[in-house]
């Protein structure tokens, strides 16, 4: 019984996670952030239907989100606080993408099954970039929502010391050279004008100090720098693009210069939810440390570190 209990509450994660991702939309979290509030104040302030409101946010006092004070007045647990924008470790971008065009595109996953490549591209008629490039509002979710994970921590164990210029591959808003550039250090961030803009913003306090090339890795890489980053780049696409990529970084590389990639590694015997993600969405798919490194080494690196989550390569011969 406890079997078959566990597997129903699996599947019926996908019910919790849309109410999770209803009240996001609708800004309830954010509402409530000074304390309780009444199901007929929510509705009132984001035009939802009282009693629908009442029922999600019920069910989301069992999933642990909200508690209720008292009959029909709700508040923030711990865990429901991330639900909040602008809080430190907030998931909310996350709901917002994942309950739209991700929850669309996992209804479709037979289309993937069959062979038939991204289950994405059957629902909304294009490819996943294309479609950010698009739709303005979900491009902002989504570079947020990316620049919400963080710095990984896989770099701190890179030393970045001796380099002068640093060139953040694919580097999204601009968030891992904010944190890792030095006094003296120089940045370029290469993105997709979207990222860019944001970028832009996210970088003014680095001045000039920071170059922003506004362009696809697949058309070319800025030249000359001494470490270039591909962060969380490589797993969204498949061998064939990948290598692409990484032909453009050692054709912009100098000879002196070094690769560091940050990845979450696939478990020898074992997949994960993200791998799912990329089946569904993207062309991508997780990796092993040594599917990683035999990519390298197929496109003429030299892999010379592998770590916790980051691989390290030069020239190859």
């Amino acid at each position: 019984m406890l079997a078959r209990k566990k597997l129903l509450g699996i599947l019926a994660s996908t019910w919790t996670a849309q109410a999770m991702y209803a009240v996001c939309k609708l800004g309830v979290p954010d509402l409530i952030a000074e304390g309780p509030a009444t199901a007929s104040a929510l509705a009132d302030a984001t035009g939802a239907d009282r009693v629908v409101l009442t029922r999600l946010l019920r069910a989301l006092c069992g999933a642990g989100m909200f508690t209720q004070p008292e009959p029909g007045t709700f508040a923030l647990t711990a865990t429901g606080q991330l639900l909040r924008a602008q809080v430190p470790g907030s998931v909310r971008l996350n709901a917002l993408m994942q309950g739209d065009e991700i929850f669309r595109s996992f209804a479709e996953i037979m289309h993937t099954v069959a062979g038939n490549g991204p289950a994405f591209e059957k629902v909304y008629g294009t490819g996943f970039y294309d479609y950010l490039a698009q739709n303005p509002e979900a491009a902002g979710i989504f570079i947020e929502s990316m620049a919400d994970e963080g710095v990984p921590p896989g770099l701190a164990e890179v030393d970045l010391s001796s380099a002068v210029t640093i060139v953040d591959v694919g580097g999204g808003d601009g968030g891992l050279l904010l944190e890792v550039l030095a006094d003296t250090q120089r940045g370029i961030l290469l993105e997709l004008g979207p990222a860019v803009e944001q970028a832009r913003k996210r970088l003014a306090p680095l001045g000039d100090r920071v170059t922003l090339v506004e362009g696809s890795f697949f058309d070319g890489v800025p030249e000359n720098g001494d470490v270039y980053v591909l962060c969380r780049v490589l797993h969204n696409w498949n061998d064939e693009n990948a290598s692409r990529i990484l032909r453009r970084v050692k054709e912009a590389m100098p000879a002196r210069g070094r690769l560091v990639v940050l990845e979450e590694f696939l478990g020898e015997a074992s997949g994960g939810p993200v791998d799912l993600l990329m089946l569904v969405t993207l062309q991508g798919r997780d990796r092993t440390a040594a599917e990683y490194q035999d990519l390298l080494q197929r496109n003429g690196f030299a892999v010379t570190r592998t770590g916790h989550g980051v691989l390290e390569a030069e020239h190859g011969s």
